[in-house]
């Protein structure tokens, strides 16, 4: 027979699972509906644009995902094997903070034509006088948002394995069958390889997934620096959803089931690919002694965070850059014109950090409130409708949201632009903030209870102060999230409201490098400062020894 206590807590669990759950479940309705309209896939399939730029998308999305999880895999090898995860760690909070436009641009600037890099190299190695007509930004091939997407989505990828490997119940006993493994004759990277990362991987699985969708259904990137020409089937799904027409409309709907299709089988396929070279690890002898190449060392962090550097250092100069004729190194002057526009538009910067704030509150107390309230076996069988944002293209995502803006006439109000932020920045706070929270250690609750404390009391004074660096982490990544959102805040705003995020975009597409730097640089500072402010009061506690 159920205790009250437990009766209570299954009641609030159902009600948060109907709080989320309903409109999560409407908006996917809505969204998937696009896939039973033979209209428009008729339509669809009469377009020649479509099957170019879906074998586009293929091509961006899965190789940007398998060259950052190789990458990533190298990374954690070298990191764990050398006992060096900290140095790992240490430069991901600012790497993490960067928005995928504001470094897409900051890449831009780069790699262009008329970018730093070659301006390094004009006129005394390359001779040029006038930038080159080369595609090294929208290119056909799509290698330039391969290249941004591999370098964005590692710090991610990065992270989320690191919480896993920093767990308290998984650390110890994985260094201790580390070690174990040594002794018997394997080197310390083969120990890695066959002990310790199969069994991380398939915990990476819904982080991989998100990286997956991200880089099959960008958007924001893929204007700024993806192919043009034809585009991505996400960009040509979002131009059409732009039509005012309404079978024009219904096609970029179904262009959205498209990708929701090329999700599901990436994600297939992926597993099964998973499970093979799993059986295949346990099928083969191991050859103990000998040295395994891995994809890159811990130097190839520095040379990544050196990317990075050089994005914001471009973005920065760039933001505040006046007259800068080709091949000049530097501005032949430098005027503050752009961020006394920026000023100028305290409105957009406000609503940004509203939106931001208010969705990541509401998020953080959700999350907190189900890990702690639901029991664990709804937890890990409704996971996958939590993530539903995560895995499902934004393009035909919005289309839902928009349906139900519609019809709670939310469109156009600042509650439903709030809402729907909430609703993207819900499951990265909820992916961030579980690996930390399911695995705290019971026996602290059950040692607080036999002191006779109350359930509260050991929540807060224990618990959540234990955990107050996971918790400000996890709010940080929710607020960096809602800073970012660039296509629910297009629709469900229905333009009335400006972001940083979609003046940044807007921007790219013109001529005004400065006011683009500036934005994009904005759209960067915010999510860092976020990310300060979190490793600040997430910081460990040190107290006074009292000496006699």
């Amino acid at each position: 027979m159920n205790s009250p206590l437990s009766s209570l807590r299954t009641a609030s669990a159902t009600a948060l699972l109907l709080l989320v759950g309903m409109p999560l479940l409407a908006v996917a309705a809505l969204s998937l509906r696009a896939l039973f309209d033979a209209a428009a896939w008729v339509s669809l399939m009469g377009d020649a644009q479509w099957l170019p730029a879906l074998g586009l998308t293929l091509w961006t999305g899965l190789a940007s995902t398998a060259l950052a999880w190789w990458i990533t895999a190298g990374l954690l090898a070298q990191g764990f094997v050398r006992q060096r995860l900290g140095a790992l760690l240490r430069g991901l909070p600012v790497m993490l903070a960067t928005p995928h436009a504001a470094f897409a641009i900051g890449l831009v600037f780069l790699i262009a034509p008329s970018g730093w890099i070659l301006r390094a190299l004009s006129p005394w190695l390359t001779g040029f006088d006038w930038p080159p007509p080369w595609p090294t930004t929208q290119d056909p091939w799509g290698l330039g948002l391969i290249v941004a997407l591999t370098l964005k989505e590692i710090p991610f990828l990065l992270w989320t394995a690191a919480t896993q490997l920093q767990r308290d119940d998984v650390r110890q006993r994985w260094r201790a069958e580390h070690t174990l493994a040594q002794t018997v004759g394997y080197s310390p990277q083969r120990a890695w390889w066959r002990v310790v990362w199969p069994q991380l991987a398939p915990r990476l699985f819904w982080p991989l997934l998100a990286v997956l969708a991200y880089g099959l259904t960008v958007v924001d990137m893929a204007l700024v620096i993806g192919p043009a020409s034809p585009p991505t089937l996400a960009v040509l799904a979002w131009q059409w959803l732009q039509d005012a027409d309404l079978a024009i409309n219904a096609r970029g709907a179904a262009a959205g089931g498209v990708l929701a299709l090329a999700v599901l089988a990436a994600a297939l396929g992926w597993r099964a690919l998973q499970a093979t070279m799993a059986r295949r690890a346990r099928r083969a002898s191991g050859e103990r002694g000998r040295p395994t190449r891995t994809a890159a060392t811990l130097p190839g962090l520095w040379l990544l965070g050196g990317v990075y550097a050089a994005v914001l250092l471009a973005l920065a100069v760039g933001s505040v850059a006046g007259v800068w004729r080709f091949p000049a190194l530097w501005p032949e002057a430098l005027t503050a014109q752009a961020w006394l526009s920026v000023w100028a538009s305290l409105d957009t910067v406000g609503t940004t950090l509203g939106l931001a704030l208010a969705s990541t509150a509401l998020s953080l107390v959700w999350c907190v409130a189900w890990l702690e309230l639901s029991p664990r076996a709804w937890d890990q069988a409704l996971r996958p409708l939590l993530y539903l944002p995560l895995v499902l293209p934004a393009v035909l995502w919005v289309v839902g949201l928009y349906s139900v803006a519609l019809q709670w006439q939310l469109e156009g109000q600042w509650l439903g632009l709030m809402l729907a932020h909430t609703v993207m920045v819900l499951p990265y706070v909820l992916l961030a903030l579980s690996p930390a929270y399911l695995g705290f250690d019971p026996r602290a609750a059950q040692l607080s209870d036999s002191l006779g404390h109350s359930r509260a009391a050991f929540l807060w004074r224990v618990k959540w102060p234990l955990l107050r660096r996971s918790l400000t982490a996890s709010a940080a990544v929710g607020f960096a999230v809602s800073v970012t959102q660039y296509l629910p805040t297009l629709y469900i705003g229905a333009g009335r409201f400006a972001t940083v995020t979609t003046e940044a975009v807007t921007l790219a597409a013109g001529a005004q490098r400065s006011l683009t730097s500036a934005y994009a640089g904005l759209q960067f500072l915010l999510p860092v400062l976020a990310f300060g402010l979190a490793a600040w009061v997430g910081r460990p506690r040190r107290f006074r020894v009292a000496t006699a």
